[in-house]
This record gives C-alpha cells, structure tokens and sequence, in this order.
C-alpha cells in the first residue's frame, strides 16, 4: 500500500503548560516586555511544527497561531478595525488586545469587541465589526512573518487563512453596506497577500470556509462564487495552489459550486459532515486533492481504523486513492497537546485517548497501511471499554412525561414567589462566582496535595464566604450568592462530585484568550452518590437573612463542555448527568434553599448548524433534559439559568420552553441586540441580560449602568428585568468587582427612583 499524504487543518497554540496565557496575562499588568511574550508565542509555534515535522505531516499549517483569536487576527489583517482602538495610541499588540477584551487607562476607556461561540465548539471568537467607513486593504504580514519563520526552521508549511465568504458572514454591520460591499475589497488583499507569500516561497495557501456547513441561501451562494471565481484564478496567477477548507459539517448546499470552482485541493469533514461521503460519491474533480478529514479534531477518544480505513475505501471508490490526503476534521486547537503529560490515570485508561500530539500518529498510521499498528488498534474495540450500571438505565427507562412538567405554571409561580420574596423593582444579584484569588486557589491546592486538612480547608472556605456575604449585603445587592471559593470550574467541579466521570491533570484546551479549561471525560454512566453543594449553600444562607442562590450548572453545559463518550447517545448521558442534578436540587430545596441557579452556559454550543436539524438532533432532547431538573420543585422554589457568549436571537421561543422563572443573558457585548428577538416573541421568563462585561477589568461607570438599564426597559417589561453582569465573577480582580457591583446596585436604585 502506497503511504497517502497527511494534512494537519490547526494545532494547539496555548503551549503545552499554558505557557501563552501566564505570558499573555504577565503583558497585561506589565510585568514582562513585549519582545519576552513574542519569545515565548515563537517557542510555542516551534514546539507545535516541530511535532507535526517529527510526525512526518505532508501539510503543516502557518498562521494557525494567535494572541488572542484567529478571526481578530483577520480583522487586523484586513484593516477591519473600530477607530475607537486605533485612536488610543498604544503599540499595534496592544491595540489588539485592546479589541480582544476593552482598555481603559491614560489612554482612553473602550470595551471589547463582542464574542461569540466558534460554531459548535467550546471555542470563542471576536465578532468583527465593520461600518460603512471601513477600508478593507491588507494591513498585517502575520501570514508571511510566520511561514519565513517556520522556512527559516526548516519546515515547509500551509499558509492558512480564515475565508472571506466566512469572514463576512460572521462580521457585524454597523451602517447600511453589508458583505458584498466589502467582497471585492477583501479578495485584493487576499491575492496581494497571496503575492507576498508566493515571494516567500510557499507552495499552497490553505483558506477555511466553515461557514459552508450552514445552510447557504442563494443570495450567500451567489456571494461565495462572486469571491472564489476571482480569488482562485488571481491566486493561480501567483503560481500557488488554493486549498479550500471545510469543517463542523457537510457542505450540501454549494458542493455543486465548490467542485466547479477550480480549487487544487477541497477539505471536507468525514466526522460531523452527515452527507459528505453521499456528496463526493456524487462526484469529485479529477487531479483535485481530497483533504478527508477523517481524524476527530473535537474529541479525545482512540480513532477505529477499522471504521476509518472504511471511510477511506468508501471514497477511493470516487476519488483517486493518490488524491486522498487524510486529515483532522477540524483544527487540533479543540483537544489537548498530549496524553503524555497525563501521569495520574492508569496506562489502561490513557490507551483510549488520543489528543493533538497522539492524532499526528493516528494520521501517520491509517495514511502509512501500518499492519501492526492496525492491530494493536484493533484490540481496543475488541470488548466494550465499560459495561453498563443497571439502576441508571432502570432510572432513564422509568421517566414518564410528567418527569418533565412543572406544575402550576410559570405566571402562577411568579404570583407566590414574588410574595415570598417581596424583591425590590428591577431586583440585583450577580452570576454566581466572586474572584479566584492566589489565596483562594492556594487553599484549593494545599488542601489537594494534603498539606491542609479538610477541616482547614473548609474554615477558609468559611471565612470566605462569610465575607463575600458580608461584602454584598454592605453594596445592597438583593440576591446573594456564596462566591464559589470551593470550585476550580463549573463543569469540573460538578464531575469530581459525580460518578462517571474521569480528570486529567494537563489536558488543557482554549476556551478564549487566555481563558483555559481541562474538561471532564465522561467515563461510564452517570449518577449522584452523595450531595454535592448542600453543605456550602446552607452555611451560607445561615450568614444572612437575604435569599442566597444555591449554583449548579446544569446537564446540557456539563455534557457540552466535558469530553462526550462515544458509545452511546448525547441524549443519553444529558438524561443521566440531568438526573443527578435534579437529585441535588430537591436536596437543596428540602435544606432551606429557595432560589436555585441551574447554569446552561452553553446550551446553544452543540446546536446543530442547519436549522432543519435543530429540533430534532439536539433541541427536542435539550430542552427536556433541563425541564427534567427543575420540574418536580415546589411552586415557591425559584429556578434561575444562565447563559453565555452565543447568539440566542433564533431559539428564543425554545429558551422561554426550559420553563426558569428566571434568566440571566450574556448582552453586554451584543449591545443588547437580543432584547428584539425577546421581545418579538413575548419572552414569559424574567430577564436579567448583562449589564456590563466581566471578561473586560474596565469599570463601568453608574451612568452607564443606567443608561444600558433604559436601553433594556424600552424592550422588556420593567416587572421582568433582574439587574446582573454578563457572567461571573472568577477571573476578575477584587477592587474592579467590588467597584463594577456597587455602581450596578447604584443604578438600579437610581431606575427604582425614577419609576416612583
């Protein structure tokens, strides 16, 4: 068997000790120089070629790194960049970071630009925002700078670049111009950048598309050919080779168009792309390269080279078996650098994982024919890897349709729990989480590593939360919360209390920026054994006489934000984990709880990208998975949920379906663009959308607060607002908190004052 060639679409850029973030957060508070944080970006972008090289990979990606986010840096690269960070006048870096996440110093005081989900993943993006004074011209060399550089170690790479077509799809549009105003613009930079690179010597430029995989109208459509009948034949005029890459997804509705477009080589995903192998059956372009992504970029679990080899010899059947490159289905950033750095799990546990480092070798190996490495690899599909625990699947076999009814409904609860209550107009509280000091997380660790009893680990706790308490009631916010000084993650957290799931010690992933999480595995089948927060909401509700939320996150943000198994549906572990949580709720309300916050941060996160799939893959068990925590708490028990940076506008109606009597929304960012979409559909829950951005250590100011509040009151019912950040509070310092809280409970007096 002929050795196929390899293609890598992206490969982590954190470091493999989060070397990336603690440089990047020394830069921030100026504690080491900008050359000493470009020191360690260029180790790190070594380390990562130097893998793919070793590993012998044909297509080895440039510019797959960034600072902060890829598609920031194609803002920057395109000149697509607000005045308002361009007139502060600090150096280009910090221009950057300063769209990345708000400045405010001597300079000026500018927020952020918005952030939303990367398509189906964990991962973050920035929103580019452009109006109708933005030139598009090419404006940065960071595609060149680093493909020299990798030349100059050596390594032949891929130039990759975020498409134009996906680019504008996603951008914001602050004036009456829209994407194809901006198209032919776009493309010029594109081909003088394509110049540039074929100067410096490269072969191949590599283009990602991933907004192909949603559904495409025609006007989109038409867009897409107007970009890439121009680009591709300028590009091939530079003497390089265009790759287009495709990812998340099928690309059903413009694979006609693709295939006739002349591209060298087309990336498609044989993972998520429900109609891939189906579309290139239908046909392929002769003496076109096939980048199959075949290789889950998103999961952590061994390959099946026995299913993948089928894949293979399904598309051999129309593409020429010298033209099939084999891929990643997505870019490596989404799973950690390597099981190596594992050193706690058993060696029979880690044989079932592959992150970034291990993928280079499954690719290596299903492109080699390596027969021994196909039966080694087959003898970890021989036998199921766990069996089945008998009473969680008597439980989920036993749930009826009144298991996900809540009853009285939503206005009748309202009625009793405002007269418990007796909350104030426009009532305060904040997400959940306060700051995560060194103290805070020194204690966590002591206590891990046994150098601190349970017993002193828990009075520091305390003590803690005793004061955070304290510090709320003096601000006057109306509902407290206890501050999270127990949790290291909201996802993690609740796994290292509940049976099924398994933790690594270094399988650290890009969330954004310099945001890092270590997601859960799950393992085998879920179920609580023992209460999980019941100790800490108690004691905290026992240090004052306002109510304190007890904060749970809830089934589907725990399944979408751990490693999911494999073996099994989505819809069954989201039932499982759903039934622990619920365990814990009635023990909650059973202990003197009466406001309980259940977080589904990111149930928009694993929504499938067409909307013809939407109810069916995922809404029409997501939904019911939260509805089956809550439904069996009594009337006067008031549920909160929380959700994330996504764009919520289109499953509004399904939102106010969870059946909370209470929400609180990422907005801050989004200027408050879902308040139409809430209102178009006479949103039932209480609202409290987020009044200022805790990912940025601005301040906001009480007039600003205040005017949010009246942009907020013009769309939503004042009965129905709650006052609150956009999320919580655990990465942000103690004075900036303390002063962003206490402008937020200024403000809404200031509202409660203005309405008398």
């Amino acid at each position: 068997m002929t050795t196929k060639k390899t293609s890598v679409i992206g490969f982590p850029r954190i470091g493999k000790a989060r070397e990336l973030k603690f440089a990047s957060e020394k830069f921030f508070k100026g504690e080491v120089s900008e050359a000493e944080l470009q020191k360690v970006a260029a180790e790190i972008r070594q380390y990562g070629w130097q893998k793919q090289k070793a590993a012998g990979i044909s297509f080895i990606p440039s510019n797959d790194f960034s600072f902060y986010d890829n598609v920031l840096d194609t803002s920057f690269l395109l000149g697509a960049v607000p005045a308002r960070y361009k007139e502060l006048g600090v150096s280009a870096l910090e221009t950057y970071f300063a769209a990345a996440h708000g400045y405010q110093g001597e300079k000026g005081d500018v927020k952020a630009l918005p952030m939303k989900k990367w398509f189906n993943t964990n991962y973050h993006y920035i929103v580019p925002e452009i109006d109708d004074s933005t030139v598009i011209a090419l404006s940065s060399d960071k595609p060149v700078q680093e493909y020299n550089e990798a030349k100059a170690a050596g390594i032949q790479t891929v130039p990759s670049l975020i498409g134009i077509y996906t680019f504008l799809r996603l951008a914001r549009y602050n004036g009456k111009k829209n994407a194809k105003d901006f198209a032919a613009d776009a493309v010029k930079a594109y081909v003088e950048l394509a110049d540039k690179l074929a100067a410096a010597g490269a072969a191949w430029i590599s283009i990602a598309e991933p907004a192909l995989v949603f559904d495409v109208s025609a006007e989109e459509k038409a867009l897409f050919n107007e970009i890439y009948s121009s680009l591709v034949k300028q590009v091939h005029g530079k003497n390089l080779k265009i790759a287009l890459q495709t990812y998340f997804g099928d690309i059903r509705d413009i694979y006609k168009e693709v295939i006739a477009l002349g591209f060298d080589g087309i990336g498609i995903d044989f993972v998520e792309g429900i109609k891939s192998l189906e579309l290139v059956k239908s046909g392929f372009p002769k003496g076109t390269l096939l980048f199959a992504g075949i290789v889950n970029g998103k999961n952590i679990w061994r390959a099946d080279y026995e299913k993948k080899n089928a894949i293979l010899a399904e598309i051999e059947k129309s593409v020429d078996a010298a033209n099939v490159v084999v891929g990643t289905s997505c870019s490596l950033l989404h799973v950690p650098y390597t099981v190596t750095a594992e050193q706690k799990l058993p060696a029979d546990t880690l044989k079932h994982f592959s992150f970034a480092e291990e993928k280079l070798v499954e690719l290596s190996e299903l492109a080699s024919g390596d027969q021994n490495a196909f039966e080694k690899n087959k003898s970890l599909f021989t036998v199921a890897r766990v069996s089945a625990t008998p009473s969680v699947r008597a439980a989920i076999d036993a749930l009826t349709e009144d298991d996900f009814v809540r009853l009285p409904s939503r206005a009748e609860r309202r009625k009793i729990q405002a007269d418990k209550f007796k909350l104030p107009a426009f009532p305060t509280t904040t997400i959940g989480s306060f700051p995560q000091t060194a103290e805070v997380r020194a204690n966590r660790a002591a206590f891990k590593t046994g150098e601190i009893s349970y017993d002193q680990y828990v009075a520091f706790n305390q003590k803690k939360i005793a004061e955070c308490i304290a510090l709320q009631e003096n601000i006057g916010l109306d509902v407290i919360v206890h501050g999270e000084f127990e949790r290291n993650d909201m996802v993690e957290y609740f796994g290292t209390q509940i049976d099924g799931f398994i933790f690594t010690q270094n399988a650290w992933v890009q969330s954004y920026g310099t945001r890092c999480v270590k997601p859960p595995v799950v393992w085998r089948d879920i179920h609580r054994s023992k209460p999980i927060t019941v100790e800490w909401s108690v004691f905290a509700q026992k240090q004052t006489n306002k109510p304190v939320k007890g904060m749970l996150t809830g089934p589907v943000t725990i399944l979408n934000w751990s490693f999911p198994r494999e073996d099994i549906s989505l819809k069954a572990q989201a039932q499982q984990i759903a039934l622990a949580i619920r365990d814990e709720v009635l023990e909650l309300e059973k202990n003197g709880i009466k406001i309980i916050q259940i977080d589904e941060a990111a149930l928009r996160e694993k929504l499938p990208l067409r909307k013809s799939d939407w109810h069916k893959e995922y809404l029409d068990w997501a939904i019911p998975a939260f509805r089956l925590v809550h439904a069996n708490v009594k009337p006067e028990t008031q549920i909160h949920t929380h959700m994330c940076y996504s764009e919520f506008n289109d499953i509004v109606k399904d939102i106010d379906a969870m059946d909370a009597d209470v929400i609180t929304f990422e907005a801050s960012r989004s200027d408050l663009k879902l308040l139409d979409a809430l209102n178009e559909a006479h949103f039932e829950t209480q609202v409290g959308p987020g009044v200022y951005d805790i990912h940025s250590p601005r301040v906001p100011s009480v007039d600003e607060i205040v005017n949010t509040l009246h942009k907020i009151l013009d769309k939503v019912p004042q009965e129905n607002v709650w006052v609150n950040p956009d999320c919580g509070l655990k990465t942000r310092g103690e004075t900036e908190t303390t002063a962003s809280i206490k402008n937020l409970v200024a403000a809404a007096k200031q509202l409660r004052a203005e309405i008398k």
